[in-house]
Formats: C-alpha cells, structure tokens, sequence
C-alpha cells in the first residue's frame, strides 16, 4: 500500500502565516518530519508527496533526512484540489491507496483503524469520521446503517450541518483507478471533485465505509488551532535538559520542560511547563516562560520578558515584552515595553476577520498573530486577536486596533511644541505631602 501526503494546497485562512503549514515546527522539526515519522512506524514505507513548485525543493529537503521510507514526488501546479492532486501522482498509484492530509495532526491509531477495517470487510473505501460538538468549517458525512456512507456535505453554514460527524482526511482506497475514473466524469464548478466523486461511486452502488475515531485530531485551519497542536505535542513530549545547555543555579526550571542545545537561561529566569525551548536560545535576566509556550531556535527572550501561552517562531528577539496567547512567525523583534493583550473587557470571544467574515475563534484569550520579520518600536500595544502581516513595522508607542497587512508602517507622530516654563512649583505643598509620607 501507498500513502500520498497531500502537500500542494495553500491555506488561505492562515494569513500572516505564508509558509505552508504543513513546515511549521513543533519541537524544532517541521509538521511534515512527525508525520512522515508516523506512518512509518505503522509500516506505511512506500509514500508519495505531492507537492507545488513553491514547497517541492523543502519537502524533498525533509524527505532525504528521513530513513526506512521511499519517497516519490508528484507536482500540482496549481492548488485545484484533491481530485486534481491524484491524478498528477496516478502514474505513481496502484490498487490500496491511503490519502492523508499532512496539516492534520492525529494519533497513529488513525492510520491503524483504518487498516484493521480493511482486514474485516470489502468496501471500495474507507473514510475516517470524527464527532464534532462546534461548527466546523469542513465536509460532514451523512451514514446509513453499518457506517456505511450516503452523502457528503462539503462545508455546509452553521446551523446546517447533516450531522455531527466531520470527515477527517485519512482515507483508504482500494481501488484507487475506480475513484479517479469517476473523478473524471464529475461536473462542479467547485473544488469538491474528490468528494463528488465519493457521491458518485455511492449513487452507482458503491460501499464507501465511515470507521469512527476518537483519539485526539486537530485541523489547522486557522492560526489558533496551533495551539492545541503545540499542546498535544508537549504533552506527549519526555521533559529534558541538553548536556549543552546552561541553566543559571539562580534560575528556576519547574514542570515538563524540553531545553534543547546550546540553550541559556540566565540568573532570575523563570521557565514553567509544559515548555520548550528551541536550540541556542537565550532565556534572558527576570523573564519568564509558561503554560505551554513554545519558543523556536535562536531567540531571544530578554530581560523581563513574559511568555504565556505562545507560539514563537524561529530568530525571534523580545526585550521587556508582554507576549500572551499570541502566534509569532520567525525573525520577529519587539521593542522594550510591547504589549499583545489577550484578553477583552467584556471577556467574550475574540473574533477574527478573514477575508469578508468575521470568524469567531471560540477564544476569550487570544493574543497578536504576526507574520515574519515585523518588528515594533519600544512601548507599542497590540489589542486581542490582530493579526500583522510579513516584513511590516508597528512604531514606538503606537496602539494597534486593526490588521496591518504585509509591508506596511504605522506609526504616531505627535506634534511637540516648545514654551517658557510658567508652572511654579508651591514648595509648602511639597513640605506638607513629605511630612504626611514620613507619618505612614
């Protein structure tokens, strides 16, 4: 059996985040190396990647460092869907196919649920379904008796959902040329062909088999589902210290920490797990690190520096910053005094404006979401839930209450004028405040 990583979409909801999604890193290895990882040790070896020619020369990198798997390469030049992306790896494909969206983070007993089914019935396919309380911006799947599937619904509204069971893509095909003949035959101006393809095989009489899974999944779809990403990771990570690394005896390490290389963590600095530090980070005087933060290789977190609860990306230099519940793309700075607030006054959910919807994340604390190498000046506030784009500046003592897209300043010019001073200091007001203080 084959397994084909999807690899070529682009995530549009992701912005300020432009690099593909599936590179991210989560304990200083991209999202792609753990997946590769994965199916290899539940004995999927044979893959098949199907990139765009934006990611090819990375995930070919990724793929050379990885032992025990044969790799193969197909290229989609444009993000025209699923259909379309099998069909440039057909010549790659036979019979048993297992298709995998790689940006979906789930345990290994999702790739084994569906091969121990395989084992037990015949069916043309097998899908993974997924119970959902929320609205999920996905295809649900409509089954019938035995699981066995009637329809899917691809991105319904909320509020008109078929059912509860959401499709996770993590499918199994055994006979992968009847799905992509019917692929050729569909008629949509969507780019749903895949899925209307499933439709068609069912209508035709087709079995198509919906195996139940219950362990943890998580979709990244938007910039904040990283962080239960970053959680499940931690959690499942074994806390350690690098032999390389140097902890201050006047530092404090408490809880599941990873400090990895070359870290140091100065004299006063607080790291408090579940935590992990990237490789040759600085860690600086009085700062502190908690409560799942995430900080990538080679930054710096300096003096009096918090850190709660955020993603950091790669290169990233802080300095008397408050970072909290945010999401920080590599080669970020921040002036002494920034602060990304997380939290409203009326404590509601902080909504996001995508495009032309207003999407509510389902956080009350959310923090900045900003893209790579953007930096802000000293004393520069963020309100909850803004988002800023790649290579822009948010100037010293600005507060920042709308996006910022990519390439962009905004700052404050105040007006200053200069006057004879005319203001006379009462010195007997002065004795009298000084002999109150010296009463307390």
């Amino acid at each position: 059996m084959k397994a084909v990583f999807l690899c070529g979409g682009v995530g549009k909801r992701m912005f300020p985040f432009l690099e593909d999604k599936l590179l991210l890193k989560f304990l200083g290895k991209p999202l792609l190396e753990h997946q590769i990882e994965r199916a290899r040790k539940v004995g999927l070896s044979q893959l098949v990647m199907v990139v765009n020619p934006q990611n090819m020369e990375k995930v070919e990198q990724i793929s050379k460092g990885i032992s025990g798997v044969k790799i193969e390469l197909a290229v989609q030049e444009k993000p025209l869907g699923i259909a379309d992306a099998l069909q440039k790896a057909e010549h790659l494909l036979h019979e048993e196919v297992m298709v995998i969206n790689p940006n979906d983070v789930f345990e290994s007993s999702a790739y084994t649920r569906l091969i121990q089914e395989s084992k037990k019935s015949s069916v043309l396919s097998y899908l993974l379904g997924y119970e959902v309380k929320e609205h999920f911006p996905g295809g649900y799947l409509v089954v019938g008796k035995g699981n066995e599937l009637k329809q899917i619904v691809e991105k319904p509204q909320r509020g008109e959902e078929p059912s509860n069971l959401v499709n996770i893509l993590v499918h199994l095909h055994t006979d992968i040329r009847k799905l992509l003949e019917c692929a050729r035959s569909v008629q949509t101006t969507k780019d749903d062909v895949y899925e209307c393809a499933l439709d068609s095989m069912v209508r035709e009489g087709g079995k198509i088999k919906v195996v139940p899974y219950h362990n943890f999944w998580t979709a990244i779809k938007y910039p904040w589902h990283i962080f239960p990403v970053v959680r499940y990771f931690l959690d499942r990570s074994k806390a350690g210290i690098s032999p390389s690394a140097h902890i201050s005896s006047k530092a404090t390490i408490e809880g599941k920490v990873v400090i990895e290389d070359n870290v140091r963590v100065l004299e006063n600095a607080v790291v408090r797990g579940p935590a992990y530090i990237g490789a040759n980070s600085i860690i600086g005087n009085n700062a502190l690190v908690r409560d799942y933060s995430h900080i990538g290789a080679d930054c710096v977190v300096g003096y009096s520096t918090e850190v709660k609860s955020s993603y950091i990306g790669d290169g990233c230099w802080f300095h008397s910053s408050y970072i909290g519940d945010s999401i920080i793309a590599e080669g970020c700075s921040f002036g002494a005094g920034t602060v990304l607030a997380n939290f409203r006054f009326d404590a509601r959910n902080i909504s996001v404006k995508i495009e032309n919807e207003v999407v509510d994340t389902g956080l009350d604390k959310l923090g900045a979401i900003v893209g790579s190498n953007s930096k802000t000046g000293i004393n520069a506030s963020i309100m909850p839930g803004i988002r800023i784009g790649s290579n822009s500046f948010v100037g010293s003592h600005v507060c920042l209450m709308r996006d910022l897209g990519p390439n962009k300043m905004i700052s404050l010019e105040p007006h200053y004028r200069i006057v004879e001073r005319e203001i006379e200091f009462d010195e007997e007001k002065k004795k009298e405040l000084m002999e109150r203080l010296g009463k307390l």
